[in-house]
């Protein structure tokens, strides 16, 4: 049975879209919360990424103080902040700095994949792994800094009382024990990285520890869609986030790029092999076609919530996805 009333999230990445500059790209990345925020999405999260051309979200809580103001009721979080690039501290003062701005509306979603390769580490300053090792401490530490208990030496002042919605982010199992332990709600990147996700939702569900936070599990699910008046039609804005993965797990991190008719027949097999394992989480199509698709991923995953991903090169183009997208499920 599908769960009743799921609600719907967007994932924004914060694309540049080639020709664009970043300015550009954040007044496209404010549009489309606002479009989220009247459809009726329930949060509006941006992804941490580093060393990429094309993705402008890598000062997370900067952009979040963006999006902030530009719209009014949707909460707004990082999906997600990845740890061990930071001292958890300046989070803790980043994210209750955002609190105070817009109250009862943040969420922080905590990843332990750095999100960035050795010459990243270089630049950032960091011993990722050993930072990476350190996770499950520095989460602690974080909801200690917001809760007041117990003390801390030297108090975050923004972050003291802050009412900021902490998430554990995945891609694999290890993330799914953290939250479970620590009985916080737990979101999986099935957008990008699907393989693990049913076990990972089985090992939190069964080993789930209810804590202050939660008292039961509590799971998010990641999906690509995009919506269109056809299917047709969709296949063919779809191209552009093709072009963009396909880049991706080729070592390239290029500007999003504009959509291509026949762009599938172009590729080489082994990245139609890498689309085609992603089909499974995906939902592109017209309204009926992204319902259906949309239905049985909840079917499967019997998520809490959904988060969407999808790049799409017009923004209007993707505004409009999201509308369709919330009509369809309505």
């Amino acid at each position: 049975m599908i769960p009743p009333s799921v609600p719907l999230s967007v994932l924004d990445l914060v694309p540049v879209r080639e020709g664009d500059s970043t300015a550009e790209a954040l007044v496209e990345s404010a549009m489309l919360a606002q479009a989220a925020e009247a459809a009726g999405y329930k949060r509006f999260w941006v992804a941490e990424h580093h060393g990429m051309e094309g993705l402008a979200g890598g000062a997370t809580s900067v952009v979040l103080a963006h999006i902030g103001n530009a719209t009014s009721t949707i909460r707004i979080g990082a999906g997600g902040i990845m740890l061990p690039n930071h001292n958890p501290y300046v989070i803790a003062e980043q994210f209750g700095t955002l609190d105070a701005l817009f109250p009862g509306r943040i969420d922080l979603g905590l990843g332990r994949a750095p999100g960035a390769d050795g010459r990243i580490a270089q630049a950032l300053r960091k011993d990722l792994m050993r930072a990476a090792e350190t996770f499950p401490n520095d989460v602690v530490e974080l909801q200690a800094r917001f809760a007041g208990t117990p003390p801390m030496p030297i108090v975050a002042g923004p972050a003291l009382g802050a009412e900021v919605e902490m998430w554990i982010l995945g891609s694999s199992l290890y993330g799914a024990q953290l939250a479970a332990h620590l009985g916080l709600p737990y979101a999986f990147a099935s957008h990008f990285a699907p393989a693990q996700l049913d076990m990972a939702l089985q090992v939190y569900r069964e080993h789930f520890r209810p804590s202050e936070t939660l008292d039961k599990p509590h799971v998010m699910t990641a999906m690509s869609v995009i919506a269109a008046d056809s299917d047709e039609e969709a296949a063919l804005l779809a191209t552009s986030m093709e072009q963009s993965f396909v880049a991706f797990r080729t070592g390239g991190s290029g500007r999003l790029k504009p959509p291509v008719a026949g762009y599938r027949e172009t590729m080489p097999p082994e990245a139609i092999a890498m689309m085609q394992n992603m089909r499974e989480v995906s939902a592109i199509g017209g309204p009926n076609t992204v319902r259906e698709a949309i239905l049985r991923f909840l079917e499967r995953t019997q998520a809490d919530e959904l988060i969407i991903a999808g790049s799409i090169w017009d923004p209007a183009a993707r505004c409009r996805s999201l509308g369709l997208t919330m009509a369809a499920m309505r």
